[in-house]
């Protein structure tokens, strides 16, 4: 973690930063000259978007730590972008997509349950020094809480602190880990989200039914699409933001509501108010893709709401800080060891149902990432595919608390072999 203060501090200046370096990469993505060409055949667009914020975070131009700009784009411009990529999207084609998207996703949640005690156990070879600590300071405590973040988010890693008791100063070496390493594999994601073709060869998986959504929803855009105006443009985001401000409203009285009345409930996230705001904003653009509001994709709905989605795609790649694996290299190798794990197993199954790619991705990011990240991954291979990422991470709160704990118990077995 930085300990200094960053060079550029005030929120609006890096903002501006932030704004520049998409408008140059988007700038540079679509130009003609062949060096650019070159260039972004072989380095996506959106990984730029999410690295070089990640850069200037590590060198302490910019600090994602002290910076309120994530918490911003989080909790207002996420809700409105799913809004608004959800308003066109085809629901009965979703559901199309079959039962192999809900096996990758939990194939991922078990490769997190699993991949962490492995993980545990090869580095314990390597570095016995490993399971040392006493009480609050033994590492299964904190790796559990690492687990809660894999499988649920930030709701059940709390849950997790709560549930195993590591110490704050493990806790916080944990939060390191958990946000490099979560990182490191959404880069890796994004990178091979451009080329998904040379997996699914190899898997011999059949994409059809993803092509078919995606050519449905461009289809429809086709045939509704007209030069917007400032009133279209206003509708959108006034949808968009006002659909964000019923959400907010509705998880502020609901999350409260539970936590005091059914605490039970919260093993499910269901006294987040994250996750009611992802939830109400999900299911406002889906109900809304059902009425008339739906042609206002004609005017550039989902386009503004990839706009937002890339102000927050930057925003989250400048928590990233590189140089923090240098501070505990070794807790940094079994973060690395536990996504390699939770890899090889989605990969494993994926070739056994020959499940596209596409699913692969989303799985794994629904499960690592969350509501937060899920619809960026998805967006990366095809925008209109945004939703399908959306619900697959919702689906993460509810198996979270559940997977992390069994997680947090085969850890503790590992750590006392």
């Amino acid at each position: 973690m930085q300990e200094n203060s960053p060079l550029i501090g005030n929120d609006a200046v890096v903002f501006g930063i932030l704004m520049t370096i998409l408008a140059l990469v988007f700038a540079t993505s679509s130009s003609n000259s062949p060096f650019w060409k070159r260039f972004y055949r072989i380095v996506p667009s959106i990984l730029l978007c999410y690295f070089i914020p990640a850069v200037l975070n590590s060198f302490g131009i910019i600090s994602g730590e002290t910076s309120k700009l994530y918490n911003v784009a989080s909790r207002f411009l996420l809700p409105a972008s799913l809004v608004l990529l959800t308003i066109s999207i085809d629901f009965k084609g979703i559901l199309k997509l079959g039962p192999k998207a809900l096996i990758m996703f939990l194939s991922g949640s078990l490769g997190i349950i699993l991949g962490g005690p492995l993980a545990l156990m090869v580095v314990s070879f390597i570095s016995p020094g490993i399971l040392g600590g006493v009480g609050p300071d033994e590492i299964w405590r904190g790796l559990a809480t690492i687990a809660g973040s894999w499988i649920g988010g930030g709701a059940n890693q709390t849950a997790m602190l709560e549930v195993f008791g590591a110490s704050p100063a493990l806790f916080s070496q944990m939060i390191a880990v958990d946000v490099l390493v979560a990182n490191l594999w959404m880069a890796v994601l994004l990178y091979w989200a451009a080329k998904p073709g040379k997996i699914d060869k190899l898997f011999k998986a059949d994409s059809s039914a993803i092509f078919e959504l995606q050519e449905k929803v461009e289809k429809y855009r086709e045939s509704i699409i007209k030069v917007p105006t400032l009133g279209d443009t206003m509708k959108i985001f006034g949808i968009g933001f006002a659909l964000t401000g019923l959400s907010h409203w509705i998880a502020d009285m609901v999350a409260p509501y539970i936590q005091n009345n059914y605490p039970q409930l919260s093993q499910y996230s269901l006294d987040s108010t994250f996750f009611w705001i992802v939830v109400v904003a999900t299911t406002g653009g889906l109900l809304l893709s059902f009425t008339k509001a739906r042609e206002l994709e004609g005017a550039g709905a989902s386009r503004l709401g990839s706009v937002l989605l890339y102000v927050l795609v930057a925003t989250i790649g400048m928590q990233m800080d590189l140089m923090a694996v240098l501070d505990n290299p070794i807790f940094f190798l079994i973060g690395i060891f536990w996504m390699i794990f939770h890899i090889m197993i989605m990969l494993l199954i994926a070739y056994l149902i020959k499940a596209p790619f596409f699913f692969v991705a989303v799985g794994s990011q629904a499960n690592v990432g969350g509501a937060a990240s899920a619809p960026i991954v998805a967006s990366a291979f095809n925008p209109s595919l945004a939703p399908v990422g959306v619900l697959m991470a919702v689906l993460g709160y509810a198996v979270g608390t559940y997977g992390a704990y069994l997680c947090g118990l085969l850890l503790q077995i590992v750590h006392n072999m």
